[in-house]
């Protein structure tokens, strides 16, 4: 009997890719006096592909822009700084967020999230996205010093819902963090297809956030 759904945050809930090109084209903007000598084009296509969906953090992708085109009017510290101050305010979900979340919760599923990252940081982008109610337990890497694909990480969760490992589901983008990760301690791995691997064999997978009501209703 399946007793809990538990989510990866980037790419799985929040629409990452869309949310940083949103943030990236108004950094630009607000920070244009700075940044002039550089098109904007390049800026973001550049910050886009250091960036590399999320994988590397700022701090290394900053001090190569500043390096590569010169950036003398703002520090990387200080375009690290509005990263993390205004970042929030540009969180898009992927279509049908809430009216899943509230789904499962009328199917009286315990609820839970997984994130590698920074703790404060991804907490606003969570509260920005108006979910974190809905959720028992949020584990963030930067507080459990572990991330995914740690399965202690998993563990941890898990346990603070009092579930076991065969009585939940993990839903996450990434197939070797979130899915085969989850899947090696029992738990039930579900893959949110994204656009670089979408034809990859696997058991269970989703298009969308809506097509996991089948999946849960199947496994019930």
């Amino acid at each position: 009997m399946l007793k809990a759904v538990l989510f990866d945050l980037d790419g799985t809930l929040l629409d990452r890719d869309t949310s940083v090109k949103l943030f990236i084209e108004d950094q630009y903007r607000r920070l244009e006096k700075a940044l002039n000598h550089i098109p904007k084009d390049r800026y973001i296509q550049r910050f886009l592909q250091l960036d590399n969906h999320g994988y590397l953090w700022k701090d290394k992708v900053y001090s190569q822009m500043v390096e590569e085109y010169n950036i003398t009017e703002i520090s990387w510290q200080a375009l690290l700084q509005d990263y993390k101050n205004e970042f929030k305010h540009y969180c898009v979900p992927f279509p049908g967020l809430l009216g899943l979340l509230a789904e499962l919760k009328k199917k009286q599923l315990a609820l839970g999230m997984i994130t590698n990252g920074y703790e404060q940081f991804q907490l606003e982008n969570i509260k920005s996205l108006g979910i974190e109610s809905y959720f028992d337990v949020i584990i963030i890497s930067e507080s459990e010093e572990i991330k995914k694909p740690d399965p202690r990480i998993f563990r941890r969760a898990l346990k603070k819902i009092n579930v076991a490992p065969g009585e939940s589901i993990f839903v996450g983008d990434h197939l070797d963090n979130d899915v085969k990760a989850a899947e090696s301690l029992g738990m039930i791995g579900v893959w949110k297809k994204n656009n670089n691997k979408d034809k990859i064999e696997i058991e269970y997978k989703i298009e969308a956030l809506s097509d996991l009501i089948r999946i849960v209703e199947k496994l019930n």
